[in-house]
């Protein structure tokens, strides 16, 4: 069995769409019919995000953490109870594509980090995709580390002292710890999300925040402009 964790908080209006594009994911002719448990972490939720995950196709586990390292820990903790063979990893506000789960074993590692994409940019200036773009390396070695975009195998994971109750960051420091110990990791760029670009983002750090702070930063007039 394979298993796929989404820590959630308040994402009633994009749990849906990433529960769907992860079942159709497991339904991957590579996969060969292999169990697919998807868990939603349920963080702290006041909406109607645990209804849709499940409506979706997942099984939800309501925590009130505030807290993504003990939500995306305490589902790791459910997949492995329930024997699964590999741990996937993405976010409420991703979709994965549909052959993300079986890139992801197709590299035969003890853990993958693989890439990001984004396919809407609304609200951010032209200039914030097109430095996006430009700076992020959409290739294979390219060190990126992501959350939205992440597998381990549950062996190399409990090594590695699974995800640390950190509310940002959690997947980096998942990451150093998993190279620490000696684990394999595959650095692919053909496992592949598409994730949100959205201003709102759920925490004051990690990507969301730093297309934030890019937004603010190049849309300020620089001394050219005014003069």
């Amino acid at each position: 069995m394979l298993a796929v964790i989404i820590p959630a908080h308040n994402e009633a209006e994009l749990i849906g769409a990433c529960v769907r594009s992860v079942c159709l994911a497991g339904r991957h002719p590579l996969l060969c019919n292999e169990k697919i448990l998807v868990i939603v972490v349920a963080d702290d939720c006041s909406d109607y995000t645990e209804a849709f995950a499940t409506a979706a196709g997942s099984i939800v586990l309501s925590v009130f953490k505030r807290n993504v390292g003990r939500a995306r820990a305490l589902g790791a903790e459910l997949a492995i109870a329930h024997g699964a063979r590999w741990l996937a990893f993405t976010d409420a506000d991703t979709q994965v594509a549909p052959d993300w789960l079986s890139g992801q074993l197709t590299c035969q590692a003890d853990a993958v980090c693989g890439v990001i994409d984004i396919k809407d940019w609304t609200g951010h200036p032209v200039n914030v995709k097109e430095e996006f773009y430009k700076t992020y390396r959409d290739v294979d070695d390219h060190r990126h580390i992501h959350g939205a975009n992440l597998g381990c195998s549950p062996t190399a994971y409990l090594k590695a002292g699974g995800f640390q109750p950190l509310t940002f960051n959690e997947d980096v420091t998942l990451v150093d710890a998993l190279i620490a110990t000696g684990a394999s990791i595959a650095w692919s760029n053909q496992v592949r999300v598409f994730t949100s670009a959205r201003l709102d983002s759920r925490t004051p750090w990690g990507f969301g925040a730093t297309l934030r702070g890019a937004s603010e930063r190049l849309a300020r007039p620089t001394p050219d402009m005014v003069a």
